[in-house]
């Protein structure tokens, strides 16, 4: 298994499955004549993103980590929350993963990867260590935390809207 394999298939499933659970909560916001961006600014907590970040940030962890895996540029953090912008936001990093040949992941694994973030951390880790303990599990958070304000506003979501692509593995 190559960091390809386990990156792009992740990605995009993930991001296609959150691009069909903000459609789900956006037509329940207009079938109650709910305030869109009402919903869009729902969070868990007060000291949490709200839904719009939680949906932009899903989409920058994805193609940051294509990006620093392979060397291509990607297309950096996205701005705008209208439910249109993030529509796009989620297109563009389906976009962009889809788009990383596989061969620019050779060597991935052992390539150095330097993480700054504020306050003076710097994170260095190879290309495997960072999509093991950063990329995927900052990846995950963001989108279950997409899926779990989505839930807690009423949208019909279940474990199956999550894992819809883990369905195609469904023997009758």
């Amino acid at each position: 298994m190559t960091l390809y394999d386990l990156a792009v298939p992740t990605f995009l499933q993930m991001l296609k499955g959150l691009s069909v659970q903000l459609d789900k909560g956006l037509d329940l916001a207009k079938a109650e004549g709910d305030d869109l961006e009402t919903l869009l600014a729902a969070r868990l907590a007060p000291d949490m993103f709200p839904l719009s970040a939680q949906v932009r940030y899903t989409c920058y962890q994805a193609t940051d980590a294509v990006a620093k895996l392979t060397g291509l540029t990607g297309p950096g953090r996205p701005e705008g929350d209208a439910p249109e912008a993030l529509k796009a936001h989620i297109a563009a990093a389906v976009a962009f993963v889809n788009s990383a040949p596989a061969a620019a992941f050779d060597g991935a694994a052992e390539r150095t990867i330097t993480l700054t973030l504020p306050g003076d951390l710097v994170f260095e880790m190879t290309g495997l260590e960072f999509l093991r303990d950063w990329a995927l599990p900052q990846f995950y958070f963001h989108a279950v935390t997409a899926y779990d304000i989505l839930r807690h506003k009423g949208v019909a979501l279940g474990k199956r809207d999550f894992v819809a692509h883990a369905l195609a593995y469904l023997k009758t």
